[in-house]
């Protein structure tokens, strides 16, 4: 396999995913829901959360019609959605960015944002594992910019928290240049070892929900772009809020019990009753 050509020093690492599927995609008006169908496996789709991701949601409705099906080569950022517990399977899903009809020229508004094979994707990010997957991750986190950084500030905890969750992608790399970063509870901070940012060129494998590594688009670095990420106070605050919540909820089910005749305690049963004492008179 052979390298990609290296970036130069102008240009600036970013954390990155984004790639070509191609499948039958439908359209579900009624709740307003789309899904691709990719060599017999449905996954959903979304859009992107920017203006062309909108544009393209919206052309991809026309497209289909209320629900409509049609056989489309879609550029998408990956998304993956995992458990608690290592041993339950991960979910993968996909957000829409463009896309135009298989075998036709591709006139979509994506091709100014990537172009690629079917099945290719860009993944930059760090290179580890996670606690709830067995398999080793491309991690990607929101990159870190001075204006976004002001758009999200009046945000609640928990919305802050939402926007900042990076993607955890499962990848297979046999012989990885760099090991993944596993972290380790027993250790201090500087005995851990070394996190680092990979660029690769991956292909997605339906039948394992998985990534494949393919080549290099950069040399690994422990050098990390600026982004962003919640820290411990502010996980530790939506954590907190979210156990408020669910007492709220709580209390409000055992007020909804109490309306209403209460089950009988131990001191609300019935009391026997009295027997009348018979006296007997001795014969006169």
């Amino acid at each position: 396999m052979t390298s990609e050509p290296q970036p130069t020093d102008a240009q600036a690492k970013l954390f990155q995913a984004i790639g070509i599927v191609p499948g039958k995609v439908r359209f579900d008006s009624e709740i307003n829901r789309a899904f691709v169908k990719i060599q017999g496996k449905e996954y959903p789709l979304k859009y992107a959360p920017h203006n062309k991701g909108m544009r393209a949601w919206d052309a991809l409705k026309l497209e289909l019609g209320e629900n409509g099906t049609k056989e489309l080569r879609l550029t998408v950022y990956p998304q993956a959605l995992h458990f608690p517990g290592r041993d339950k399977t991960h979910i993968l899903g996909f957000s829409l960015v463009g896309f135009a009809p298989i075998n036709d020229e591709d006139n979509s508004s994506d091709k100014d944002v990537f172009t690629a094979q079917d099945f290719e994707f860009k993944l930059c990010g760090l290179w580890q594992f996670i606690p709830v997957c067995r398999t080793p991750c491309i991690s990607v986190f929101r990159n870190f910019n001075e204006e976004t950084k002001t758009r999200i500030k009046p945000l609640d905890s928990a919305r802050k928290v939402r926007f900042m969750k990076a993607q955890h992608l499962p990848l297979i790399w046999k012989d990885a240049l760099v090991p993944p970063f596993r972290f380790n509870p027993k250790l201090q901070k500087k005995e851990q070892g070394k996190r680092y940012f990979v660029e690769i060129k991956a292909r997605f494998i339906p039948s394992r929900d998985m990534f494949g590594f393919e080549s290099l688009n950069g040399i690994p670095t422990e050098e990390i772009p600026p982004h962003f990420k919640p820290g411990k106070a502010l996980k530790a605050e939506v954590l907190e809020l979210k156990k408020q919540q669910k007492r709220a909820l709580a209390g409000e089910a055992t007020n909804v019990d109490e309306v209403g005749s209460e089950p009988p305690t131990v001191t609300d049963k019935p009391k026997p009753a009295l027997k009348k004492k018979v006296v007997v008179q001795p014969p006169t």
